[in-house]
């Protein structure tokens, strides 16, 4: 059996922002190290998996990715059902993406766990020359609202994985600490350790109550 097939938790993340911003680049660098120079727009919705390791626990990373959610209203609250954890994401290049943050912030929460982790990115850091996004602006916008907070480029790998795993320790992190109730978070992210694979995780699935 390899060590990868056993995990305790298994975290569902979600990617959210608008179209272009690099949504699809993060999770292909995230779960298979990969970038795609001409990678054409998401339709519909795909995820990737990937087995980190956080201290002793193992946690199964289950990353969503989907296009400008409006034009697939009818898939919303199922992409957003059972997340732990979401990265909005925007290019810092491109002042308007910055912009909706705010929009995509409240469309988030009102489909998802109120006490989900989220992360504000500034993706595309790799055209700082190009810059309309200052950091702190949005690092101030960040704190206001209680996100976490990181600039990453997925074409040159700077911050990636750094993201994903602050993100994954902070949902842990709620977890452990059972801040959340039991039936909010805890319940969509357990697994057994003794879980095997993703089959058993089938008969996990939450349920459609928020206790």
């Amino acid at each position: 059996m390899g060590s990868d097939e056993a995990y305790n938790f298994v975290f569902k993340v979600v990617l959210i922002g608008e179209s272009g911003v690099g949504k699809s680049n993060l999770l292909s660098r995230f779960t298979k190290n990969e970038f795609n120079h001409d990678s054409r727009t998401t339709i519909g919705v795909e995820f990737s998996t990937r087995t980190v390791q956080l201290g002793t626990l193992t946690i199964k990373a289950q990353i969503w990715d989907t296009a400008g959610l409006e034009r697939y209203r009818a898939i919303t609250s199922a992409y957003y059902r059972g997340a732990v954890g979401a990265l909005l994401v925007y290019d810092i290049s491109k002042h308007l993406t910055y912009e909706s943050v705010e929009r995509w912030l409240k469309e988030l929460y009102d489909h998802a766990d109120p006490h989900i982790v989220v992360m504000l990115v500034g993706n595309k850091t790799d055209l700082e020359t190009l810059r309309t996004v200052p950091t702190e602006e949005a690092k101030d916008f960040a704190e206001k609202n209680g996100l976490l907070f990181m600039e990453t480029s997925a074409l040159e790998s700077t911050n990636v994985e750094s993201a994903f795993h602050d993100v994954l320790e902070a949902i842990y992190k709620k977890v452990a600490s059972k801040e959340v109730t039991r039936g909010s978070i805890s319940a969509v992210t357990l697994s057994s350790p003794s879980a095997m694979g993703g089959e058993s995780q089938e008969e996990k699935k939450p349920c459609c109550k928020n206790l």
